[in-house]
C-alpha cells in the first residue's frame, strides 16, 4: 500500500509529466541532429576559405542541444520510475537532476540570446570575404569562387544586396547563370538569408527550450511534495 489521497494524484500527474518529459527529450534530440544535419546549413559550415573554417557558433548551440536531449531522456525514465515506485531516493536524486539541468538550460539559454546575432553574422562576414577575393580577381581565386557557388546553389541567392554587388554580378557573372539579378534582389540578397535561415532554426530552439523549462518547473513541485507525500505517509 503506498500514499494516498492528493499526492497519490500527484504521484500518477508527476509520472505523466515525466513520460512527456521523455518524450520532449527525444524531440529535443531528434531536432537537434536534423539542424546537424540539415543540408543547407551542413554545406554551409563545412566551407573552407585560404584555410579557415566556416564559423562553427551554430554547431556548438546544436551538440548543447544533443546533450540536453540525452540527459532529459535519462532523467526523464528516472522520474517515471521513482513516482511509480514511490521511492524517496530515486525521487530525490530526480530532484537534483532536474536542478542541475535547469541551471545549464539556463545558462545556455543566455549564452545563445547574447550570441544569436553572431552567428548570422560571422557566416556574412564568411560570405563577404569570398565574395570580395572573386569580384577583385575571379581568375585567381578559384577556392573562393567555390565556397561562393556553394552559398549561392544552397540558399538561392547572389550578392550582398547593395548597388555595388548588383553591378559587379551583372559585370563580372559573379552568380550562377540561372541566378539573375534584378531590382527585387535588393530584398532578397544572400545577406537576408543567411539571416533567415539562422534565425528560424534559433527560433525553433527558444520554443523548444521554453516548453522544457515551464515542464521542469512543475517537475520540480510535484516531486518535491510526492517525496514529503512519501515521508509521511503512515505505511512508510
Amino acid at each position: 500500500m503506498g500514499v494516498e489521497g492528493c499526492t497519490k494524484v500527484i504521484k500518477y500527474v508527476l509520472f505523466f509529466l515525466n513520460f512527456f518529459f521523455w518524450l520532449a527529450g527525444g524531440v529535443i534530440l531528434g531536432v537537434a541532429l536534423w539542424l546537424r544535419q540539415d543540408s543547407k546549413t551542413s554545406s554551409l559550415l563545412s566551407l573552407q576559405l585560404d584555410g579557415n573554417q566556416a564559423p562553427n557558433t551554430f554547431y556548438i548551440s546544436v551538440y548543447i542541444l544533443i546533450a540536453v536531449g540525452a540527459v532529459m531522456m535519462f532523467v526523464g525514465f528516472l522520474g517515471c520510475y521513482g513516482a511509480i515506485q514511490e521511492s524517496q531516493c530515486l525521487l530525490g536524486t530526480f530532484f537534483a537532476c532536474l536542478v542541475i539541468l535547469f541551471a545549464c538550460e539556463v545558462a545556455a539559454g543566455v549564452w545563445g540570446y547574447m550570441n544569436k546575432d553572431s552567428i548570422s553574422k560571422e557566416m556574412i562576414n564568411f560570405y563577404d570575404a569570398a565574395y570580395d577575393k572573386v569580384v577583385a580577381d575571379p581568375e585567381n581565386n578559384q577556392a573562393a569562387a567555390t565556397v561562393l557557388k556553394a552559398f549561392h546553389e544552397s540558399l538561392d541567392c547572389c550578392g550582398k544586396g547593395d548597388f555595388m554587388s548588383v553591378l559587379n554580378t551583372i559585370a563580372k557573372d559573379v552568380c550562377p547563370k540561372d541566378s539573375v539579378i534584378n531590382l527585387k534582389s535588393l530584398t532578397s540578397n544572400c545577406h537576408v538569408k543567411l539571416r533567415e535561415i539562422f534565425s528560424d532554426k534559433l527560433y525553433i530552439i527558444g520554443i523548444v527550450a521554453l516548453v522544457v523549462a515551464v515542464i521542469m518547473i512543475f517537475e520540480m513541485i510535484f516531486s518535491m511534495v510526492l517525496c514529503c507525500g512519501i515521508r509521511n505517509s503512515p505505511v512508510y
